[in-house]
């Protein structure tokens, strides 16, 4: 597949991420809450530690209104306890006034000395149903705020959502270099011109390959006519034993207690439930083949009991490995994992597929923050 042109087109190495369960995404069996599993402080912040002990970069740290706990408070509280992991925060625009929000991200990335990364989302409310071409704009409002805030002395915005005149910004400026680096995920043309223009990396849901390229080519293109190159990002599940068969067995393993009605509700409790991406990860379902698999790795049958991302990379280490690799010739450069329970799932993938990647850090690759020291050679004859 031909290499799509990407900002750190020269990084021979990976951001790769783990998945802290705020929402209350965590399951031995799909679709079965258990206690010791819900979201909770106690849970969700060892998935944090254990994912920065076994080496991961950076880790995605969701939103949900239903269900859950607050994200930027948790990752205020993750900084004492982290020194060297990302924490992706995802924010949804709107939800802060945009002054505020700016105070409060450049609050958290001198909290953090420089490891914040911020996922943009638009969405609708609780109790509230808006146009899609209004929830971008509103975003992209919010995203020029924040750069206004991070960069000048001064905010001036005259928009269709909010108006600001001679504010000054003091003293929110962000420790980071022209503050975090922006994650984007959406698939309407609104979305698309938003994360062509402010954002740094696009991040999308598992598909088929030749779909991932052509969405990495169409996001390239609106890009270029802005005179922007960005970074891209895949969201996928993870299932990776010594062996493809183990693989498998435990895929079928985790949906054999599955309610598909029960199953249903939960991916209809979703604000994103009716999305365009939402969308495609069901049509990914629907052209599978009788086991799940949309590719030879690729299983969609964690998309029978969650919204958004919907499936999961299945397979022995090598084959793991090589589904990566395949992804960074296309020019996938972030990767952000998960699986279920994701404490040891994590450990699984740390101990079978993470040392062999070269990893790094995205703000650091950026210049944003001062690079940390290189991660530990791999012994002669290891495969990186």
């Amino acid at each position: 597949m031909t290499v799509v042109p990407v900002t750190s087109a020269d990084l021979d190495a990976a951001e790769v991420s783990w998945f802290a369960a705020l929402c209350s995404d965590d399951y031995r069996f799909l679709g079965v809450p258990e206690g010791d599993l819900r979201s909770s402080w106690a849970h969700c912040s060892e998935i944090v530690k254990t994912a920065e002990r076994l080496g991961f970069r950076n880790i995605l740290c969701p939103s949900s209104y239903q269900v859950g706990q607050d994200t930027l408070s948790f990752v205020a509280g993750c900084a004492p306890i982290t020194d060297r992991i990302n924490l992706l925060a995802a924010v949804r625009c709107g939800e802060m006034q945009p002054i505020m929000l700016a105070r409060t991200i450049a609050t958290l990335d001198h909290m953090l000395q420089g490891r914040l990364t911020v996922n943009i989302i638009s969405s609708d409310f609780p109790g509230q149903k808006e146009p899609s071409p209004y929830r971008y704009q509103r975003s992209r409002e919010v995203v020029e705020i924040l750069k206004q805030a991070w960069t000048r002395d001064e905010i001036n915005h005259e928009g269709e959502v909010y108006q600001f005149k001679g504010l000054t910004t003091d003293p929110a400026k962000p420790y980071q270099t022209g503050g975090p680096l922006l994650y984007f995920g959406g698939y309407s043309p609104d979305a698309l011109d938003l994360c062509a223009e402010h954002c740094d990396v696009y991040l999308m849901w598992p598909e088929p390959k030749d779909q991932i390229k052509g969405r990495m080519e169409a996001v390239h293109a609106r890009a270029a006519e802005k005179g922007r190159t960005l970074d891209y990002g895949l969201r996928v599940h993870m299932i990776v034993r010594d062996t493809e068969a183990e693989a498998k067995e435990y895929a079928e393993h985790i949906t054999s207690k599955l309610d598909d009605d029960y199953g249903r509700a939960i991916r209809e409790r979703a604000l994103d439930a009716g999305s365009l991406g939402v969308s495609h990860q069901a049509k990914n379902r629907d052209i599978a083949d009788e086991y799940g698999y949309v590719e030879p790795h690729l299983w969609t049958g964690i998309g029978r009991a969650r919204s958004g991302c919907g499936a999961a990379l299945v397979g022995s280490a090598d084959q793991v490995l090589s589904e990566i690799e395949a992804y960074q010739k296309m020019g996938i450069r972030a990767f952000i994992f998960s699986g279920y329970p994701h404490l040891e799932e994590a450990t699984h993938f740390g101990r079978l597929v993470l040392p062999h990647l070269k990893t790094c850090s995205l703000p650091e690759a950026y210049g944003r923050v001062p690079a940390s020291p290189p991660a530990t050679p791999l012994a002669a004859g290891e495969r990186r």
